[in-house]
């Protein structure tokens, strides 16, 4: 079960919670839509800034956003000029107003990433951007698994699937070091999946980090 799904989904309400969180009636397919532009737009506009994971809450006339990212200066500005740029932007572009007279009350805040080598989402990235400046794959991976390893992860899994290299058959190659227990579900498993578009076609890359417990 653990190798067939994914393993933030299988460790929900657990070690692990849900992206978006709020309740709707007939609307939900509006804010489905609305969270999905909203969490689109933030992720490219924040790139630079190394956004991981966009966390989206609702109540009944706010809206919270909690961007993680591993540089969070560039999102705040000086004196918070730049939190205030992107909240402006959001209620130009995005939030829907309730009624003619209500809006919502946008809140936005930013955390920062302790350590981005242990973020698969962050990694995957990484190596997605060495593969598109055709970087030799295999050695992209060793430098890659060496780094997560040496910032404490208890192991890490890396996949990759496509022409790799250019080569004219598709195939797929793997590395793997120390243990990555995805069917036990109290272990914490980060895992994310980034498409590097290069000359020759999408290469896939999957990344999954056992990461030790937060003491």
């Amino acid at each position: 079960m653990g190798q067939k799904v994914n393993p933030r989904v299988l460790r929900l309400g657990v070690i692990s919670t849900w992206s978006s969180r709020w309740f709707a009636g007939k609307n939900y397919k509006d804010l489905l839509l609305e969270d999905y532009k909203i969490r689109t737009a933030l992720m490219e506009r924040l790139r630079a800034a190394g956004v991981s994971e966009i966390e989206i809450e609702r109540s009944i006339n706010s809206l919270k956003i909690t961007a993680y990212v591993s540089k969070p200066g560039m999102v705040i500005g000086r004196g918070g000029t730049g939190l205030e740029d992107l909240k402006v932007y959001l209620q130009k572009e995005f939030i829907r107003k309730l009624n003619s007279k209500a809006q919502y009350k946008l809140d936005i805040k930013v955390e920062p990433i302790k350590d981005p080598n242990l973020d698969a989402y962050l990694v995957a990235k990484n190596v997605s951007e060495q593969l598109v400046k055709r970087l030799p794959a295999k050695r992209v991976l060793t430098a890659t698994v060496d780094k997560v390893m040496g910032s404490g992860a208890l192991g890490v899994r890396i996949r990759l699937a496509g022409r790799i290299g250019g080569a004219e058959i598709a195939r797929r190659e793997k590395v793997q070091v120390g243990t990555v227990p995805l069917s036990t579900i109290r272990e914490d498993i980060s895992y994310a999946s980034y498409p590097a578009l290069t000359k020759k076609g999408y290469i896939g890359v999957k990344v999954w980090i056992h990461r030790p417990e937060e003491k």
